[in-house]
């Protein structure tokens, strides 16, 4: 049950770098591969304090990284 809700917790991450991205989109590319980067390693922050296992956290970022890509180019192709 910790790793959904690991995923469910990343998920919410993922959306805040989609806002803060979107509200930064006249920043240069480095800025937002930086952003990502710090994104990133909250997810797995968040994620090792509550399953307390490094390979379970990493695939639970890998999961939550490939779901949030999913829907986002998803997104992308349905709108535009």
């Amino acid at each position: 049950m910790g790793i959904y809700s690991v995923i469910i917790l990343q998920l919410m991450v993922w959306s805040g770098y989609t806002l803060i991205e979107w509200l930064s989109k006249h920043d240069q590319p480095i800025y937002n591969v930086i952003m990502f980067f710090i994104f990133f390693y909250l997810a797995v922050v968040i994620g090792n304090y509550i399953v307390r296992s490094t390979k379970k956290t990493f695939l639970a970022t890998l999961i939550s990284l490939a779901i949030y890509t999913t829907f986002h180019l998803m997104m992308k192709l349905l709108l535009f």
